[in-house]
């Protein structure tokens, strides 16, 4: 991984599973938007199937019905496309709670792909300043469950704990705005 004067360089294999997670607010979807790779890569993000479920539903139905749903199918389409897509898979997701980076570990692990976490890091102020900026911010006891798990997440991350991670990189929200080049190799 390098930095080049405008987007973050980083190498995966043919076969990866690049998870790029951070609060929300972080800069994950920022990140994504920018993201350029060198040979086709499967992106996944909840708000996918966010979009394909409102869609689908009557309108102005609330998103807090729905987005149980949104969540189970999320994760199920990560596992079939880390099953199905012969290259890369990138998965955005917060993951901050332990049972999500494992499920995510696990399901790299079993599908015979190397194992990337990219982390997002930010204070919670700049993280609201960026919900508020993409114009959706979280429900304030979701935002306050993730920052419960941030202390945790941090620890490890700063004790280069990889728990089942093959790489793992932290960077910055301005980093992540300078965007992502993923060199398949």
């Amino acid at each position: 991984m390098r930095t080049t004067g405008t987007a973050l360089e980083m190498s995966i294999g043919p076969r990866a599973l690049l998870v790029i997670a951070g609060l929300p607010g972080s800069g994950k979807s920022t990140l994504l938007r920018s993201t350029q790779a060198s040979r086709p890569v499967e992106v996944l993000d909840s708000d996918q199937m966010r979009d394909r479920l409102a869609a689908a539903l009557p309108p102005g139905t609330p998103y807090r019905r729905y987005r149980p749903a949104v969540h189970v199918l999320h994760r199920l389409r990560v596992v079939l496309a880390a099953i199905r897509t012969p290259g890369p898979v990138v998965v955005h997701d917060p993951a901050t709670g332990a049972a999500t980076r494992a499920w995510l570990v696990l399901t790299g692990l079993l599908t015979g792909r190397r194992r990337h976490l990219l982390w997002v890091d930010c204070t919670p102020e700049e993280a609201l300043t960026g919900q508020r900026t993409r114009g959706r911010v979280l429900r304030s006891a979701s935002f306050c469950r993730h920052l419960r798990r941030l202390p945790r997440v941090r620890a490890l991350l700063t004790e280069g704990k990889r728990r089942g991670w093959n790489e793992l990189t932290v960077i910055d929200r301005d980093t992540a705005a300078r965007g992502l080049h993923l060199i398949v190799a």
